[in-house]
């Protein structure tokens, strides 16, 4: 029997044809924004009737909306993952989306948007570099290229259409992955305002009436599964070109401005969604203990002959090593709620495991020098501090760290793909053929770490001797001699 034909996911066959108010305008439809925020936004208004719509607007000239539009704005999306030891497998058809808009071709109704009564967020996901100042956008006309320049346009366009009404502000959420990311775009359309000479009135506005909360957004969207498209398309009983696969766990901490949940009840539902005064613990967890493991299990996970994420934590030895170091060298030095970090670490260890989702360490080995500096680093130097000795598996993959730099193991050429003057500054140090000497180097190199390694009591000799088991045994012979060795 031939396959029958299906039918291109729309409203009417999904059944999802109510027409919701425009309360979010969203700049940037990409994976990670349908497969996070758009996600959360469609369960409020599953869940609690909500009633919240969303505006995508294309964030880039190249980019197409075409096909989103071509279903209705629908797509499906699955969350999979593991949940405390139990695979999690869900399909979802997202349909808070009730318009896409290219701002580029399309100007004049981007500029609409400002008149929609109920507007009242702003998501964002321009990518790091998207928050940034073009001096070259030196005119009010549009259409801009640089993001920060359309949201000045927006809110300018609202404040004339509503005079200035208090209460037509609205509330800045970007998701982009810097520090104070609502803080610096208000800066950048402040002093966007400020060249386009518009008036004091509206920069008071914007301090007054608008508010820029900071956030941390944490979960893996790999997006379109093109290497397995067939397989999701059978669970399926329409045609959708925009479906998205997403892991199952997520993070999204809120910087509290103006009681946020009175306006949007996040904590209605149920996703680890938080609003807090202060997300800087939350960003030193997830620094240390989700990156930081990535970064500290690279060097001995690749010296050992793994290839991804899961494989690693699977070995018997690289999951005790990780563990260990872990649960017993970084939480402790954290300073945050035990039982809290014990949690988090555990959902970390069930991401690592995710089957479903292929993570590669040479992926992680970019700017490796600098990732380890701020990721692993600081919590070795905490744990001398606070104990007065050595963590032994933070020290283990810092000595891995350098060893790996060497740029081969046995026949095999390593990953490197790092700034050239660290690459280079690397076959300097191991032009040496003495152990002492390169740990020396290596340590004392204040351009790699900020300080001088050799200063911290017993670290250089203890680089030496993991250097030492490294290359005269297999990985974990390596570190368990570097363990008795330090006990």
């Amino acid at each position: 029997m031939e396959n029958q034909i299906k039918q291109k996911l729309n409203r009417e066959l999904n059944n999802t044809q109510e027409k919701l108010p425009i309360k979010i305008v969203q700049f940037g439809g990409g994976n990670f924004m349908r497969g996070f925020t758009d996600y959360v936004i469609d369960k409020l208004n599953k869940e609690i009737n909500w009633k919240g719509g969303i505006v995508n607007l294309q964030a880039t000239p190249n980019g197409s909306i075409q096909k989103m539009e071509e279903q209705d704005n629908l797509y499906t999306l699955f969350t999979r993952g593991i949940k405390k030891g139990e695979i999690i497998d869900e399909k979802h058809v997202i349909s808070a989306i009730q318009k896409s808009i290219n701002p580029y071709s399309d100007y004049q109704n981007f500029l609409a948007l400002a008149k929609e009564e109920d507007l009242e967020f702003v998501f964002s996901n321009t990518t790091e570099t998207g928050i940034a100042f073009d001096e070259t956008e030196t005119s009010y006309e549009g259409p801009h290229k640089n993001f920060p320049a359309k949201v000045a346009v927006l809110l300018y366009e609202r404040f004339k259409y509503f005079n200035g009404a208090a209460d037509k502000g609205l509330r800045i959420i970007p998701c982009e992955l810097i520090e104070d990311n609502a803080f610096v775009l208000r800066d950048i359309i402040i002093k966007y305002a400020q060249l386009w000479n518009l008036e004091d009135a509206f920069v008071e506005w914007i301090h007054q009436n608008n508010y820029f909360h900071n956030t941390l957004v944490d979960r893996i969207v790999p997006g379109y599964p093109k290497d397995d498209a067939e397989s999701y398309e059978d669970q399926l009983d329409f045609e959708d070109q925009m479906m998205v696969v997403s892991e199952t766990f997520l993070l999204f901490v809120i910087q509290e401005a103006g009681n946020l949940n009175e306006r949007i009840p996040f904590n209605k539902i149920n996703e680890q969604i938080l609003v807090v005064d202060d997300i800087q613990p939350y960003r030193l967890r997830k620094v240390r203990i989700l990156n930081g493991g990535h970064t500290l299990m690279l060097a001995p996970a690749i010296l050992s002959g793994k290839e991804t994420v899961k494989e690693s934590v699977d070995n018997q030895f690289m999951g005790m090593f990780l563990k260990d170091a872990i649960f017993n060298e970084v939480n402790p030095t954290l300073g945050l709620n035990e039982t809290e970090l014990k949690e988090f670490a555990e959902e970390v260890f069930d991401r690592f495991r995710n089957p479903f989702i292929k993570h590669h360490l040479a992926s992680i080995a970019l700017y490796f020098v600098s990732k380890f500096k701020v990721r692993v680093l600081p919590s070795l130097l905490t744990y001398v501090e606070n104990n007065g000795k050595l963590p032994v598996n933070l020290t283990f993959s810092l000595a891995s760290l350098i060893r790996f730099y060497q740029g081969s193991f046995g026949e095999k050429a390593l990953p490197l793909n790092d700034e050239e003057v660290i690459v280079a500054k690397f076959k300097e140090i191991w032009t040496n053929e003495e152990y002492e000497k390169v740990a020396e180097l290596a340590l004392s190199e204040t351009s790699f770490w900020d300080t001088d390694l050799t200063q911290v009591e017993g670290l250089k000799t203890a680089v030496t001797k993991a250097l030492y088991e490294i290359d005269h045994n297999d990985m974990e012979t390596a570190y368990n001699n570097f363990v008795e060795f330090n006990s």
